[in-house]
């Protein structure tokens, strides 16, 4: 089929590459370096060096040329980029079903993408998310990653999945679109503070500590919000949790290891040259859990960090000096 990716970002560029053998692709992009290094040398040197886009893929800078044959959209954005480049769709009238592999809560509204979405296209659109354990890298390299599809349409949902699934890019099914889009935004905020325990070397027993308390958060959030309990125990929910808190490649991770050495958010932001969307989804989330009545110790701690409240060894003292309680309470 007609794929047209909107966003060359590493993700956006490495999902081009995985969908290349089986379809036809377009990568859009608004930024010239990346378009002429793509058209160039068939490499985004900026955001995804090392790894070649199949020639069979063409680049494209005007928007609405990109959208207008493709049978099928996937925004590749941050999360920040979602409700403009939603906006420009309905701007053109555009009905293609859509997908997204933006994780996190929109800064402000506290939405879901979703719910974005939904807001900007209307309760007629048929879209739905790629979330799971996956990094770019990884998967521009062509080596095996399993994620899931969850889609506001369970019929579009399976055969989504059914069409994009290959040989080293496996896609599950998934009808949870809510709970598929809370694992992925909220591990991203459990991934800061495994990196800042890991860089104050606390332990593996720590680390293996906060991954499971953390995914308790995540479930209770989840449920708050209308997900189901099961969905957390799969790809989107403890899958990507363990691989984005434990690989070096993660980049939520790498601001939880500079926090450790008491860097300030500008300069780790800075050094990181990437989004990090765990920055500005712990605040969210925070928001949120405080809102609902969910108990989100961590998520709290990571927000007060990032916000300079708390210095990393303080946040690990108070998380440490809460009261005892039942593990499965």
């Amino acid at each position: 089929m007609n794929l047209t990716v909107l966003g060359a970002g590493a993700w956006g560029t490495a999902l081009a590459i995985a969908f290349a053998g089986k379809h036809q692709v377009t990568l859009w992009s608004h930024e010239a370096d990346v378009v002429a290094d793509l058209r160039e040398c068939q490499e985004n040197r900026r955001f995804l060096p090392g790894y070649q886009l199949p020639a069979g893929v063409a680049v494209a800078t005007d928007f609405a040329a990109a959208v207008a044959t493709a049978e099928l959209l996937l925004i590749a954005t941050p999360i920040a980029g979602l409700r403009p480049t939603a906006e420009k769709l309905r701007e053109l009238g555009c009905k293609q079903p859509l997908l997204w592999v933006c994780k996190g809560f929109e800064a402000g509204s506290g939405k879901l993408p979703h719910q974005v979405v939904g807001e900007v296209l209307g309760c007629d659109a048929v879209f739905g998310a790629l979330s799971g354990p996956s990094f770019a890298e990884e998967v521009a390299a062509g080596q095996p990653t399993a994620i899931a599809l969850a889609a506001n349409d369970p019929e579009f949902a399976r055969a989504a999945a059914r069409q994009l699934h290959g040989a080293h890019l496996r896609i599950y099914a998934n009808d949870d679109l809510v709970g598929v889009e809370v694992g992925g935004a909220v591990k991203n905020v459990l991934a800061i503070a495994t990196g800042t325990c890991d860089g104050l070397g606390l332990g593996l027993n720590s680390r293996a500590a906060l991954i499971t308390r953390g995914l308790a958060e995540i479930a209770r959030l989840g449920v708050a919000l209308g997900g189901l309990r099961e969905t957390f125990m799969g790809l989107a929910g403890m899958g990507d949790l363990i691989l984005t808190c434990t690989g070096d490649l993660s980049r939520n991770r790498r601001v939880g290891l500079a926090l450790a050495q008491d860097k300030s958010l500008p300069q780790i932001l800075d050094e990181l040259g990437h989004v990090a969307e765990g920055v500005y989804t712990a605040r969210e989330v925070d928001r949120l859990a405080c809102q609902l009545n969910v108990d989100m110790p961590i998520s709290t701690a990571v927000a007060a960090m990032l916000d300079g409240r708390l210095g990393a060894a303080q946040a690990v003292a108070q998380l440490m000096a809460r009261d005892p309680k039942e593990e499965l309470a």
